[in-house]
């Protein structure tokens, strides 16, 4: 069995994530955690077990080390919405002669 006081920390990082995620996608229903299945095994959580009320753990392709936020939203859509609205910005800025030097880097 995992150390109760990792699996508490993972815990907290899950639900400190789906909150980010239900607060920043408020149209999106987040149904699950993916983790890679070596970090499943390593955790000690079992594929599809209920950590908090509605949200089961998934075992997927990811990177180990990483987990991900599991809903049913078009999140590749965001990103490519927000990859339009840069190239336009870029464009309007590259028009009026402006210079633009990215920020620091979000994940």
């Amino acid at each position: 069995m995992s150390d109760p006081s990792k699996i508490a920390k993972n815990l907290q990082a899950f639900k400190i994530a789906l909150n980010a995620h239900d607060r920043e996608n408020p149209s999106h229903n987040a149904y699950g955690i993916g983790l890679a299945h070596f970090d499943l095994e390593r955790l000690g959580f079992d594929e599809g077990e209920e950590i908090f009320p509605g949200i089961t753990i998934h075992a997927d392709q990811g990177v180990t080390g990483n987990f991900r936020i599991l809903c049913d939203g078009q999140h590749d859509e965001d990103l490519a919405t927000e990859a339009e609205e840069a190239d336009v910005v870029e464009a309007v800025a590259a028009e009026r002669g402006i210079t633009i030097t990215p920020g620091p880097q979000q994940d």
